[in-house]
């Protein structure tokens, strides 16, 4: 076994540098170019080139400004005011259960079972048919 520090028999100390595919290619220099001269046309249609992507660019920051201010934003507070009324919603409804056993169970004892039921079911079926009618009139105006 080697001591600390030496490297054990059979292993080579030094890294072997990896084979090489031939040599080397040295860049060829580019030949420096100038710019050309522009017409005075080209010129012109450049100027004019880079106004109308400006314009361009202008529009669709203003267009996407439009569409988040008068769109997105409504349906944003839109949904947030539906997932509040259904979360309202189906408290109230846990709440009406709560309060239909109840009455049920103080029925119960002074008219029976059946006939605190039907009392219950009675009543849950007038208030929804009064609510029919009142979203219905509001509907027609």
């Amino acid at each position: 076994m080697a001591e600390p520090g030496q490297v054990p028999e059979g292993l080579d100390p030094e890294p072997t540098p990896a084979p090489s595919l031939g040599p080397e290619p040295t860049p060829e220099p580019v030949a420096e170019q100038k710019p050309k001269a522009k017409s005075g046309y080209e010129a012109i249609i450049d100027s004019l080139a880079d106004l109308l992507q400006t314009a361009s660019d202008w529009v669709r920051q203003e267009a996407e400004a439009v569409v988040r201010e008068k769109v997105v934003l409504p349906i944003q507070r839109l949904g947030l005011t539906l997932a509040s009324a259904a979360a309202a919603a189906c408290l109230a409804v846990v709440g009406l259960i709560f309060i239909a056993v109840a009455l049920y169970l103080v029925l119960a004892g002074a008219v029976g079972h059946p006939a605190a039921l039907a009392i219950i079911g009675g009543v849950y079926l007038i208030a929804s048919i009064v609510f029919v009618v009142i979203k219905v009139r509001l509907m027609q105006k």
